[in-house]
């Protein structure tokens, strides 16, 4: 006979035992703590201004990609853009050849000045990084630059390290801000 109980035993294992929390700390002096923390500051500082100097390789790479150097990397480095200016902008482009160049200029000084703000730790900067070029990717994809696409992703990957490693860097600022008010509300 099969009965039912009020009391039935717990069927998971994390049922038995209330989870505990490490104290990941333990052991370290209030001083060796603030050191290992102004050290992980560091380190974050030191990788925000690391994937900030992407945006200036970006910038360097879609100048060699465009025309604008007098080297040109050809289907290595494209702007999905400019090429669809380029394939689809027919009797415009052939009247206005300045215009092609007009264009990949603005998006080199575009790149330049998101490194800029990324390397003066603007999180915005970041985002609009990954959004250009997450934008650009469609057309790369409609004109088949594989190895362009594989290249975008990279940069996004990297700026979106970035723009992690920032909002690490300003929480970690703003749980120290509120670790000192504490101390001080203590101390009174």
């Amino acid at each position: 006979m099969f009965c039912f109980s009020l009391n039935n035993p717990p069927v998971l294992v994390h049922d038995y035992v209330p989870m505990q929390t490490l104290n990941v700390g333990a052991g370290r002096s209030d001083q060796e703590y603030k050191a290992a923390e102004d050290s992980r500051r560091a380190e974050l500082r030191n990788d925000v201004q690391s994937y900030g100097m992407y945006f200036f390789i970006a910038a360097g790479l879609a100048s060699l990609g465009t025309g604008l150097l007098p080297i040109r990397l050809f289907s290595f480095v494209n702007i999905g853009f400019i090429d669809l200016l380029t394939f689809y902008g027919g009797e415009l482009i052939r009247t206005n050849p300045l215009l092609l160049h007009a264009a990949a200029a603005v998006w080199v000084l575009a790149l330049i000045g998101l490194g800029f703000a990324a390397r003066k730790g603007q999180r915005w900067a970041f985002w609009a990084g990954l959004i250009l070029y997450a934008a650009d990717m469609l057309p790369l994809i409609v004109m088949f630059s594989i190895w362009a696409f594989g290249i975008h992703g990279f940069f996004i990957f990297q700026w979106f390290k970035g723009q992690r490693a920032l909002g690490e860097l300003k929480a970690s600022a703003l749980a120290r801000q509120d670790l000192s008010r504490s101390a001080v509300g203590s101390q009174q």
